[in-house]
């Protein structure tokens, strides 16, 4: 009995180790794109994923042919909306990198964008992941590329002459 159970750990291991190898690079680059940090640093992304995948690999039995990257996602995307939610009051704004174009977004706004962009992940699904009806998701998408689109111009920096010494 102890050795099907060692057996069946060892298994287990490598399979989620082959899904890892496979799946961590995209995973982790969409946790870079929903705390729009810089691809060279990103610790709030590291940590996310990081979560994620514990999730992952704690439920991975339970999965039962369950896409193991759609759980993954589905936890990024979690996690990703209760850290904003109750680290920032809300979906507030949050500036991580300036220079990063999605930074201009908000949480809810990034996220959503990313799901259904990035990931390709459907109208609905998105919505019933968010708990939100399908037309608020396709309102915030649409706010959202437009604000990526047509970024609000600012005023026009006055321009300094420096007298000649």
């Amino acid at each position: 009995m102890r050795e099907r159970r060692a057996s069946q750990g060892v298994r287990r291991a490598r399979d989620f180790e082959s899904f890892v190898a496979g799946a961590a690079g995209r995973l982790l680059h969409t946790a870079t794109l929903l705390t729009a940090e810089p691809r060279d640093a990103n610790p709030r992304a590291r940590r996310l994923l990081t979560l994620a995948l514990a999730h992952t690999y704690a439920s991975w039995d339970r999965l039962h042919g369950e896409d193991p990257y759609d759980s993954t996602r589905r936890q990024l995307a979690v996690r990703f909306q209760r850290a904003a939610w109750y680290q920032y009051g809300g979906f507030g704004r949050r500036r991580a990198c300036p220079d990063h174009g999605l930074a201009r977004l908000t949480p809810q706004e990034r996220l959503i964008l990313v799901l259904r962009l990035y990931e390709g992940v459907a109208e609905e699904q998105a919505a019933a992941l968010l708990g939100l009806p399908a037309e608020r998701v396709r309102a915030i998408c649409a706010r959202a590329m437009a604000t990526l689109l047509h970024p609000p111009r600012g005023p026009v920096p006055a321009r300094v002459e420096v007298a000649p010494s």
